[in-house]
């Protein structure tokens, strides 16, 4: 099951596998010397809320139509240029398909089968890095035409298959909610090449796996709950994944056509799809550069649908982020990325008509910002959206200009920048439409807001029947539903991503 990584080799395992390693040839596909050239981006002026620059004069855009849909298997041009293939030249397709038993693969477990799973993962729990680690060396000896399926920093990677097989088993004894993981798990590995053959693999290596570290927790009644769970849950994922190539590629690529640094390290980047791209205002998608194969980072959509069916980005480069530093430092129009397809909850229903309370941090103000456009395009109709924007410095408000814009033109939205940083002088702030001040529906109240972005928005509840989304750093985030919580704001009202995922950087 590929999940998502970025920090440096090496593929060792704690403990090496039992089998014999096949010499070192065998164990890596055929692939070119080097990957794909991609040309190094012209010098980039950093411009600090500068009006974003039009594309060179001489610039062509690569997807001028929309060709057909894109696909993931043998045959296709990403990977025939990275050599993904059987030692024996065989296509991926052709290993054996998982859950072929289907009297094993029947919903939902019983008790004492979870149990059993249960207690296997909590007797691996202690030497998780080790049983990761067997777990993809296992893997990799046994079938290493899958190894160019991953990209070559695996420690992320290995954290994440556990976090990931920690959610599955809580959520077994709920079938609804597995479900919902599941087909979201099926879809988005589609991406990685992932193949109803390559389960099979899987489900043997895991087994290996709980049966050397699992300890006085395995038994032959163990493995044949774990064998069944594991089939239920490849047979879900499969099945969501079948039906999603019906409608969708596996992924769409893009060019972007624009690319304009607002801070010395952020960046706003808009691309342009090869073919119609749907999302909703609020929702993210997985990114991955030329410059580091399947290597996938999250990002969220920084607009609403337009018609043009461009899709903007707000990145922000971080220490060790390949994917971040790359897409701020060294991408430039004319490059192409690869996009997943959109995912995420942290919708809004405009029908509803409730008041809206947005909380974003730093980047964060990206899906933030999307949802604002979102409700202009609805109409308020009486509904009120207030904004608290945060960031530590005021040079980091980098989208307060933009917001302050849409203020301007709608009574309805109340943009508030908070800075827990302390100074503000001489940045966006300092003068200017707002002055130092908080617009309202086009004029002046207040004063600044300073402290942590939570705090300051519990100094303004109650909250009671708002409507509310937050998006940031995890801590924000996670301070944040605290106070919206004793501020009056229904849990089932409050929306946030997942937080603490290391595959967002």
């Amino acid at each position: 099951m590929p999940v998502d990584p970025p920090d440096l080799p090496p593929l060792v395992a704690a403990e090496a596998p039992t089998e014999v390693l096949p010499p070192v040839s065998l164990l890596e596909p055929v692939r070119p010397p080097q990957p794909p050239f991609v040309p190094a981006p012209a010098h980039v002026h950093v411009h600090v809320h500068a009006p974003a620059p039009a594309p060179a004069a001489d610039f062509r855009p690569l997807f001028a139509d929309a060709p057909g849909l894109n696909r993931v298997g043998p045959g296709d041009r990403w990977s025939d240029a990275w050599g993904v293939r059987t030692p024996a030249g065989q296509p991926a397709a052709a290993l054996p398909a998982a859950g072929q038993d289907q009297a094993t693969a029947r919903w939902p477990l019983t008790a004492r089968e979870v149990g059993l799973v249960r207690a296997g993962l909590a007797a691996v729990e202690p030497v998780a890095d080790r049983a990761t680690a067997h777990f993809f060396a296992l893997l990799f000896l046994r079938h290493p035409e899958l190894r160019s399926s991953f990209p070559a920093a695996m420690d992320v990677h290995r954290e994440r298959l556990f976090r990931t097989l920690l959610a599955v088993v809580r959520e077994l004894d709920r079938p609804a909610a597995l479900r919902a993981t599941l087909a979201g798990l099926g879809r988005s590995h589609r991406r990685y090449g992932a193949l109803a053959g390559h389960y099979a693999v899987v489900e043997e290596c895991l087994v290996g796996t709980l049966a050397r570290y699992a300890g006085d927790r395995w038994d032959a009644e163990a493995e044949s709950a774990w064998r069944r769970a594991y089939r239920m849950i490849s047979s879900a994922m499969i099945e969501a994944a079948e039906e999603d190539a019906r409608t969708s590629p596996a992924w769409w690529q893009g060019e972007i056509v624009r690319h304009e640094r607002r801070t010395r390290d952020v960046a706003v980047v808009t691309v342009r799809p090869d073919q119609a791209y749907p999302f909703r205002a609020g929702q993210y998608t997985a990114l991955e550069t030329p410059w580091w194969p399947r290597v996938w980072r999250h990002y969220s959509f920084a607009g609403a649908p337009r018609p043009d069916g461009l899709l903007t980005f707000h990145v922000k480069a971080v220490q060790a982020g390949w994917v971040s530093n790359a897409l701020v430092h060294r991408a430039a129009p004319g490059d192409v990325l690869r996009l997943g397809p959109a995912a995420g909850a942290m919708t809004v229903d405009h029908a509803a008509g409730r008041d809206l309370l947005c909380l974003g941090g730093g980047t964060g103000i990206a899906p933030v910002r999307a949802l604002v456009e979102e409700a202009a395009e609805h109409g308020a109709s009486g509904r009120r959206v207030e904004v608290f924007y945060g960031a530590r410095r005021a040079e980091e408000l980098y989208a307060l200009e933009e917001l302050r814009e849409l203020a301007a033109r709608h009574p309805w939205l109340t943009v508030r920048p908070v800075l827990s940083g302390g100074g503000h002088a001489g940045g966006p702030l300092g003068g200017g439409l707002l002055g130092g001040g908080l617009l309202t529906g086009g004029l002046l109240t207040g004063g600044l807001l300073t402290g942590e972005l939570p705090d300051a928005v519990g100094r303004f509840g109650p909250w009671t029947g708002r409507e509310a989304v937050l998006s940031g750093p995890p801590a924000m985030v996670r301070r944040g539903v605290g106070v919206l919580l004793r501020a009056g704001v229904p849990a089932e009202l409050i929306r946030h991503d997942p937080v603490g995922d290391p595959a967002a950087v």
